[in-house]
């Protein structure tokens, strides 16, 4: 059966699909994924209201992906107090935040307190906020570092009121490339392990795919087949997010950037392959927000959310280090001809703007 033929009877795609569904043309493709997620959602596209802070950024690890953890490329450490988190988060819940993702390098100067009391201390004094925090990174890091196992940090989040876990940390789950491009951060079996036993606790999550760096094709199939796997079992996925690397600042030193091709027949093949994960979110953070809008008839039916403010991508060169004003993000949406529906942090529906 051709690959065309497969997905016209809407068959479970294989490894081999899916580097065939690269083989296709772009419009192609796009036609295929853009009737999956029609199916899915239709003409809806989601954000929230949040705001991101990124506590700290000295690191025990050193990824060469990345600029924001403080080293020679970016020798300006810096970790918050309490305090400035709290003022932070203060600031954006009067402009009425949903949500506050927080995440951080793996500072191993801090105290395992200083990562779990800040999440007490938002819930108590904004009950209504969601907070997402401590990627499957930050949980091994952790873990390692204070000698927990995975469950006992996991049900101290859960403890001190993290609401939903984000998708950080998973870059590529093939083994060579992650001993390449992150050596000594969480493996992927680690990664994968955390997140089926944060979905264990009742608890849901997100996923990322780190892509356009010293990966191949090849291991961008591997990594969804490996999430679509511990969905099966789990359901705990709400979103597949493909991140698309960043090149400034860091060590990696690739020269040849992918095409908008590329990263739009990646966004198509993601819908496509990963048939039990209910929404794919182009991050406006790392693609461009006009390629996100573009990636909405490609698959993708979420562009995350207005953010305010962002550290990690935009130390790499990513525009994000503002955010977006939550009516641009609406008319945008709308101007490209999809509904804007502001979620929350488990896409039930807040609003939808007509």
């Amino acid at each position: 059966m051709s690959i065309i033929e497969k997905l016209e009877a809407q068959e479970r795609l294989n490894y081999e699909d899916g580097l065939a569904l690269y083989e296709l043309d772009l419009f192609t493709l796009g036609k295929y994924a853009n009737k999956k997620r029609q199916e899915l959602h239709g003409k809806k596209s989601f954000f929230n209201v949040n705001r991101h802070i990124n506590p700290t950024n000295i690191c025990k690890d050193i990824c060469k992906f990345c600029a924001f953890s403080s080293n020679r490329k970016n020798p300006n450490p810096y970790t918050m107090s309490h305090e400035e988190i709290l003022d932070a988060v203060a600031v954006s819940y009067k402009r009425g935040i949903k949500e506050v993702h927080i995440v951080s390098a793996h500072n191993p100067d801090t105290g395992l307190e200083w990562y779990l009391e800040v999440f007490r201390k938002i819930k108590e004094k904004f009950p209504s906020l969601h907070v997402k925090a401590l990627t499957a990174a930050e949980v091994n890091f952790l873990a390692n570092e204070y000698n927990l196992s995975f469950e006992q940090v996991i049900d101290k989040m859960v403890a001190y009121g993290v609401d939903s876990m984000p998708g950080g940390g998973a870059e590529i789950f093939d083994e060579k490339v992650r001993e390449y491009i992150c050596k000594g951060k969480v493996s992927s079996k680690g990664w994968l392990e955390i997140h089926e036993l944060w979905h264990k606790r009742g608890k849901q999550s997100n996923a990322t795919m780190l892509f356009g760096h010293v990966e191949e094709r090849k291991d961008r199939i591997d990594h969804m087949l490996r999430l679509r796997d511990v969905q099966d079992r789990t359901n705990g996925f709400n979103a597949f997010i493909p991140l698309v690397y960043q090149r400034e600042n860091n060590y990696l030193k690739v020269e040849k950037f992918l095409s908008s091709t590329e990263i739009l027949k990646t966004y198509a093949i993601s819908r496509l392959m990963l048939d039990n994960i209910p929404h794919i979110k182009a991050y406006w953070a790392t693609s461009t927000i006009n390629l996100a809008l573009i990636a909405q008839e490609f698959g993708a039916d979420d562009l995350d959310g207005t953010i305010e403010k962002e550290a990690i991508q935009s130390a790499a060169g990513a525009k994000s280090a503002r955010g977006l004003e939550l009516k641009d993000f609406i008319d945008l949406i709308s101007t490209s001809g999809f509904i804007p529906v502001e979620r929350d942090s488990l896409y039930n529906e807040i609003k939808v703007y007509s």
